[in-house]
């Protein structure tokens, strides 16, 4: 029997705590092989094939190039013990110039609503596959991710997914006032999951 080093037994247990992490841990979450079906809150993986994974800094400098920007956060719920004698009027926050599309990230989407958003993007970009489309929502959100996967499927060769999400962008840039797209709300809002 071999008797390791204090050190070497030391790195030996926090190799077998490592491969021991849950599933769901932020570290190397592998990417499903179509959309994420399960809930939206949740670990991401770290990269997303077809497209570009952007920080803020990345974000800004391409602000002045017009990048769409498609904001997927979902509608604030209205608390079920909310009092019945306050007005309800929650106020969402985005990046300035974002396009917001509550739920678009959602999977399974009616084949309704994932034909708006395809035709709203492309609404969007003017047609062009190729203009550059950034999709975020909230961080450890898979809402973004989708919206994103969604477009490569879809043929759009210059997809960006900001993780961070508004709460990334807030920490050192302005937020402004988000209405929802009003082609997007027009249609019956999907069951949230």
């Amino acid at each position: 029997m071999r008797i390791l080093p204090r050190g070497a037994a030391a790195l030996a247990a926090l190799a077998l705590l490592v491969a021991a992490a849950p599933a769901d841990s932020p570290v190397n979450v592998p990417e499903p092989d179509g959309l994420w079906t399960g809930p939206q809150r949740g670990y991401t993986p770290a990269t997303l094939t077809g497209a570009a994974v952007i920080d803020a800094d990345r974000l800004a400098a391409m602000l002045p190039d017009k990048p769409v920007l498609l904001d997927v956060v979902l509608m604030d719920r209205k608390p079920a013990n909310f009092p019945a004698d306050r007005p309800w009027l929650p106020t969402h926050r985005s990046i300035p110039g974002a396009v917001w599309m509550p739920g678009a990230g959602v999977a399974p989407l009616s084949p309704e609503r994932e034909a708006l958003f395809l035709r709203r993007v492309a609404e969007l970009t003017g047609g062009d596959k190729a203009k550059p489309v950034v999709t975020f929502c909230r961080p450890e959100c898979w809402g973004s991710w989708n919206a994103g996967r969604r477009l490569v499927l879809a043929g759009y060769t210059s997809v960006h997914w900001f993780p961070q999400g508004v709460e990334g962008w807030q920490d050192d840039h302005e937020t402004a006032v988000a209405k929802p797209d009003a082609a997007w709300a027009a249609l019956p809002p999907e069951a949230e999951r």
